[in-house]
């Protein structure tokens, strides 16, 4: 995307003007001439793309190239400029920027000269990194634990790694200047472009299958993301995750990272650093040898030393054998005389014990206790047939004195008297006053032995 505003000199002036008089110019003045044109009608512009080839020296400045799928566009970024960035640039980082065009005259190059930028998300090949590195690590291809150790001094080295490119060159130069003896393996493969990842995969497994490497050492030199990408790919990690031998992965420089790193028993920051890693300097082994050859010389005389002092310690240590003896017979006397004392305080103990239990024994004889049972049952047998007895003859008592409260209280007691009781006929109402009743009405008489119906002639009061 390029946002950019209207061209203040026309291309056709300008070619008017170069071509008037048919004038020849020389590079420098052509180049000159481009640059005042571009930096005259594109003065400020904003640019979208994705960063890649960056580069940041010792100077500060940034150089990278903004890209996207059918063109890239030269960027610089001078240190003023970058010292107001909030957040760190980076490869695949996909940024909105606002500069100015110029051109290089040395290279005759134009370029864009940055002096704002902002992120715009992550580029492709990046944001494809990113999420093939939170998978793995989801699976443990990542984990301490499955890391294997290198061996102390292999006998035999494998390399992974172009047979042109620099890394191959300052690996053999490493390991024949620390280790000359050493064995080393070079499987070429391609390590960019199409088919670079099957390839170094490949060339690990047959390292595996070939069983005679100790070690090997998987890498290239530097490079933009898309150069180191086949160390991205996840056939290459899974390769690495699954070898039996240990994998050191050297790829690119300190600042590059890859899935192979994070894959690989070990990581190395360059390739000559791998090698160095791979085998120890000779001198530093030979020096570590002699080092513990006296140590252990020093030991053996210090235990030795040890040993005799101990010795003459138990030697002065020893006394004469009559006195020995003598002690230990006078030892054996005072051990059996306090075994007798002990033994027959044991047996008048035990015994004492003993009586004591078979007094216990006789006082909670079960015969005994049996009959103390059986005289206390009849005892209890008695007072409870007594009990119910007594219990007996006092309810029939109170049963009697309620019987006779009752039939004193008892209305057929009263009847039979000579007393009657009046109710209305036929309601069955009680009579009880000479005002509930008229002359003429029919009662009803109830006697201790029947009941008449009779009319009330008259009412007295």
């Amino acid at each position: 995307m390029l946002t950019l505003q209207r061209l203040k000199k026309p291309a056709r002036e300008v070619h008017l003007e170069l071509f008037a008089d048919k004038k020849i110019l020389t590079v420098s003045r052509f180049t000159a001439l481009v640059r005042d044109l571009l930096e005259e009608n594109f003065d400020q512009l904003w640019v979208e793309g994705e960063v890649s080839n960056l580069a940041m020296p010792a100077s500060g400045h940034y150089y990278f190239t903004l890209k996207d799928s059918g063109a890239q566009l030269r960027c610089i970024m001078f240190r003023a400029s970058s010292r107001a960035l909030k957040f760190r640039l980076q490869n695949g980082m996909a940024l909105i920027v606002r500069g100015r065009v110029t051109v290089y005259d040395q290279r005759g190059e134009y370029q864009l000269v940055v002096e704002y930028m902002e992120p715009k998300g992550i580029g492709a090949l990046q944001l494809a990194f990113v999420q093939l590195k939170e998978r793995l690590a989801r699976e443990g291809l990542f984990d301490e634990s499955h890391k294997k150790p290198l061996p102390i001094l292999p006998n035999c080295v494998g390399v992974v790694t172009s047979a042109t490119g620099a890394a191959i060159h300052d690996i053999l130069n490493v390991l024949r200047r620390r280790y000359l003896n050493i064995e080393v393996l070079i499987c070429p493969v391609k390590v960019q472009g199409e088919g670079a990842a099957g390839e170094i995969s490949a060339a690990i497994r047959d390292f595996n299958l070939y069983r005679k490497v100790d070690v090997i050492i998987v890498g290239r030199g530097g490079g933009s993301l898309e150069d180191l990408w086949p160390f991205n790919e996840e056939v290459v990690a899974r390769a690495i995750y699954a070898s039996k031998i240990p994998v050191i992965s050297a790829v690119g420089h300190e600042v590059d990272f890859t899935i192979a790193d994070f894959v690989a028993d070990l990581r190395a920051p360059t390739p000559s650093a791998a090698a160095e890693l791979v085998v120890r300097n000779k001198a530093e082994l030979v020096a570590e040898v002699e080092n513990l050859s006296r140590r252990n010389l020093f030991a053996m005389q210090h235990s030795f030393t040890r040993l005799w002092n101990r010795l003459e310690s138990l030697t002065r240590a020893v006394k004469a054998p009559d006195m020995l003896v003598g002690h230990l017979a006078q030892r054996v006397d005072d051990l059996t005389d306090r075994f007798h004392r002990s033994f027959t305080v044991d047996i008048r103990c035990r015994r004492e014990r003993l009586s004591a239990l078979l007094n216990h024994l006789r006082l909670t004889n079960p015969v005994v206790e049996l009959e103390r049972c059986r005289e206390r049952r009849l005892k209890l047998s008695v007072r409870l047939e007594n009990a119910m007895r007594q219990r007996l003859d006092d309810g029939h008592g109170a049963t009697a004195l309620c019987a006779a409260s009752l039939s004193a209280l008892s209305p057929l007691e009263t009847l039979a008297r000579g007393y009657s009781l009046v109710r209305k006929y036929p309601q069955g109402s009680l009579v009880t006053d000479s005002q509930q009743i008229e002359a003429g009405e029919s009662l009803e008489l109830l006697f201790r032995r029947g009941a008449a119906v009779c009319v009330v002639e008259s009412v007295r009061e």
